[in-house]
């Protein structure tokens, strides 16, 4: 089965309170993005795939979602921000620059 993209979002939990991705509510972030993502019709084979991720190695960058094949790293801060990524990135194909992590695409 094949899909245009998959969405990995980070929902790694690290001891101890060090950063990490599921400081920010990641899986519950997660859910929400492929819940999204079935009600527009763009989840499935073919189309778009919503992964959980163990540690993708952004930590200092937490929360972090990455979009292949295209290689582009966002971070978000809300549902807004997961919305916005759907919208412009996966529905339009235009990066939403201002939630890149730096040095990708």
């Amino acid at each position: 089965m094949s899909y245009s993209k998959h969405l990995f979002f980070c929902t790694n939990q690290r001891e101890g309170g060090a950063p990490c991705c599921n400081n920010f509510n990641s899986t519950d972030i997660r859910n929400y993005a492929k819940q999204k993502c079935q009600q527009l019709g763009i989840h499935g084979a073919g189309k778009v795939r919503i992964n959980s991720s163990g540690c993708l190695g952004q930590c200092a960058n937490a929360p972090v979602v990455v979009v292949y094949p295209d290689a582009v790293w966002y971070t978000w801060t809300d549902t807004a921000d997961i919305d916005e990524i759907i919208e412009s990135h996966l529905l339009n194909d235009n990066v939403v620059e201002r939630l890149l992590i730096g040095g990708t695409t």
